[in-house]
């Protein structure tokens, strides 16, 4: 293996398995020492994880879509190649030279789509507990499909981002900072979003506290990515395994380590929820409606240019 290849398998474990490791152990210490008078008890909001559930499934599938999509139209555009798209997958006909650079623009837009998401839990002019959880998982989902691209990049020259790098000349000494930037970026982002998440308790009993922190993330994130995964397959189907079970998990574990790793850690919160009812029709038949898409009209493909 190259340095740079030893550089990333070393990041990759300190990123994904130490550093996760380390932050829960802390947590855990630091909840035995200030564990004092016992916590008031606070209901297992069972709607808000099924919200969760709905709107993860939602956004993965919005990003996924928006990644092939913007595969698709920059080859759609250009002399020479027609590209169509599928469910779970793209495909391009003709030859151009510039048709190995897009394979990068797919990571391109979801970051982008990432970064606008941030930008509106930023302001406040989305203040629905629905909306800003959504805006969460868009988030979510955009940075964390993209960002492990640019370290498969980095390492193999047939993936997409490794076909547009190849396009662009990188030496193997950028390669391997990129990758480990992308790996650097994913902590401080996971727990960035872990505040935004917090911020949808409606109340502060909820999140004071270590425990507490630590619960609402595996009742609010965790629990609804797990609960995910099953109907994301649906999405997904039928396509290799590997791709229809493995890429849906990654990106799930990949943030989610450090978001429940790292609750207790996130301090000076306010509960901002509003306690309203928390709305599941519009979420479940948007869910429903997306995947009639992506299996009635999707699946036998899309054919642009």
């Amino acid at each position: 293996m190259s340095a740079g290849g030893i550089a990333i398998a070393l990041g990759t474990a300190l990123v994904l398995l130490a550093g996760p490791l380390a932050f829960a152990l802390a947590g855990w210490r630091r909840a035995r020492r200030t564990r004092g008078a016992a916590a008031p008890h606070v209901a297992w909001n069972a709607r808000l994880t099924l919200l969760s559930a709905l709107l993860y499934t939602l956004a993965f599938n919005l990003i996924f879509f928006v990644q092939e999509l913007f595969l698709v139209l920059p080859k759609a555009l250009t002399p020479g190649l027609s590209a169509t798209l599928f469910h779970n997958d793209h495909r391009w006909q003709g030859e151009h030279p510039l048709a190995r650079l897009f394979q990068g623009t797919g990571v391109l837009a979801t970051l982008i789509v990432a970064l606008a998401c941030m930008a509106l839990l930023r302001s406040s002019r989305v203040r629905s507990t629905a909306w800003r959880l959504l805006l969460v998982w868009m988030a979510y989902c955009g940075a964390f499909m993209a960002l492990p691209q640019l370290v498969v990049g980095a390492l193999s020259g047939g993936s997409d981002v490794g076909m547009a790098m190849d396009y662009l000349r990188l030496n193997a000494a950028t390669k391997t900072a990129i990758a480990l930037l992308a790996l650097a970026a994913m902590p401080p982002l996971a727990l960035w979003l872990v505040r935004e998440l917090l911020r949808l308790a409606d109340a502060a009993a909820s999140i004071d506290g270590v425990g507490a922190r630590t619960r609402f993330v595996f009742r609010v994130a965790t629990v609804p990515l797990l609960l995910s995964l099953l109907p994301i397959v649906a999405f997904r189907v039928p396509r290799e395994w590997i791709e229809v079970i493995v890429v849906p998990l990654v990106v799930a574990a990949i943030g989610l380590v450090w978001m429940q790793a790292g609750a207790w850690r996130v301090g000076a919160v306010p509960a901002r929820g509003h306690g309203q009812p928390l709305p599941l029709a519009w979420p479940a038949a948007a869910v429903l409606a997306l995947l009639l898409l992506f299996q009635c009209v999707l699946r036998p493909g899309v054919t642009f240019g």
